[in-house]
């Protein structure tokens, strides 16, 4: 056999010239940035049947987002940096522009405020199912991390104005909020179904403790725990419990007429009973009763019930039952960013809708059970309290 004749490489890169053409490289125009938003949102929702939008522009825009719009601003001032979109990965509409910060913002609060599904808030903004469930996301992530200020234990100075605030509109001394606990209802597939999150109103439920101001603005959340658990242990498990407890909260006292009264808040008979939570005497417990004093604790722990009340009306994504949410990790983001919403609009000096509230108790359903634990220094604590509260 012949040897194999080796080619030319002279040859081979003059072929190669000849087949390699010049490639004119055109720059790609940035994607215009969609900035008419509310216009188009507001064409597209208003043939939705049985749905009177306000005449005002500025009522209609809270009742879809539940704050003013220049709440809203500032709340697109917090996420601004961490929403942006860039090419290529942005997001789009349909019409292939980029979707602006403001209307992200706007995607997600509608998402939270009205807990309707994905598809049906993408369809009044003109985009995807995975479009909504990206974008709320995000912005879910982003105000956890820029605006968690909103939501803190006050120092001691707005302490004393909060007392002074309880004293004056309910007659109670040293008293520094109110506590209150709700479930947060859900489905789970068939594989993660356990006892642990099945409640006594046999749903699947995660709990939610808030303790408010006098301006039912919160002061301290806890979520995240089983709805199976009782009110009285999921206080046990908070943080908050502990450091009250261990006397670095709630632990400055007052004397007032003979008698020593130490920061409390207070909560409902489903609460134990300690020095620095105070709840109702029971019932049967007549010789003990203080009109004055049941008169004073249940305005006062209204407090609570009305700002959760406000919190599953205004951000209605509480209210309904959650499908399948992700329990250990984005459920527990969802709420509280519902709740540091609740304060944001308290803090920019928005009113609360009246005619959001849930009407009656946020947590229907739900009895109310007794604690049997007995703290006797909480005890003490309490007739201290309802001594100082009868009439002189």
């Amino acid at each position: 056999m012949a040897p194999l004749k080796k080619k030319s490489k002279k040859k081979d890169l003059k072929k190669l010239k000849k087949k390699t053409k010049t490639v004119n490289v055109v720059p790609i125009e940035p994607r215009p940035i969609e900035s008419d938003w509310w216009d188009s949102f507001l064409h597209k929702i208003s043939s939705s049947p049985g749905l009177t939008i306000h005449s005002d522009e500025e009522e209609a825009f809270k009742f879809f987002f539940r704050v003013s719009k220049k709440t809203f601003e500032y709340i697109c001032s917090l996420v601004r940096e961490d929403l942006i979109s860039r090419p290529p990965s942005g997001l789009i509409n349909i019409e292939g522009r980029l979707l602006s910060v403001e209307k992200q913002v706007a995607i997600a609060m509608r998402r939270l405020a009205s807990g309707d599904s994905q598809v049906s808030v993408g369809a009044s903004f003109g985009v995807g199912q995975s479009t909504v469930s990206q974008v709320t996301w995000r912005f879910i992530e982003s105000l956890e991390v820029r605006a968690k200020h909103h939501i803190k234990w006050p120092d001691q100075d707005r302490l004393e104005e909060i007392k002074t605030k309880f004293q004056s509109l309910f007659g109670l001394p040293n008293c520094c909020g109110a506590v209150d606990a709700t479930h947060v209802l859900m489905t789970l597939p068939a594989v993660q179904t356990s006892d642990d999150w099945c409640d006594q109103a046999n749903n699947y439920s995660m709990l939610l403790q808030g303790i408010v101001d006098d301006e039912m603005r919160f002061l301290d959340v806890v979520t995240g725990w089983p709805g199976a658990m009782s009110v009285s242990r999921f206080l046990k498990c908070s943080g908050f419990y502990k450091l009250c407890e261990n006397g670095v909260r709630l632990s400055k006292k007052l004397r007032l007429d003979d008698v020593e009264i130490r920061e409390y808040i207070v909560g409902g008979v489903y609460y134990p009973l300690h020095p620095w939570l105070m709840i109702p005497y029971d019932n049967q417990d007549s010789t003990l009763m203080n009109s004055k004093y049941k008169e004073a604790h249940e305005a006062a722990r209204y407090l609570a019930v009305r700002a959760l009340s406000y919190l599953k009306g205004s951000w209605r994504i509480l209210s309904k039952v959650m499908w399948r949410p992700d329990k250990s990790n984005k459920l527990p983001s969802i709420i509280l960013a519902c709740c540091l919403l609740h304060n944001i609009m308290i803090d920019c000096s928005d009113k609360l809708l009246s005619d959001i509230a849930i009407s009656g108790h946020h947590d229907l359903g739900y009895g109310e059970q007794s604690c049997k634990f007995v703290d006797t220094s909480g005890g003490t604590m309490r007739d201290n309290l309802a001594t100082y509260l009868q009439p002189r």
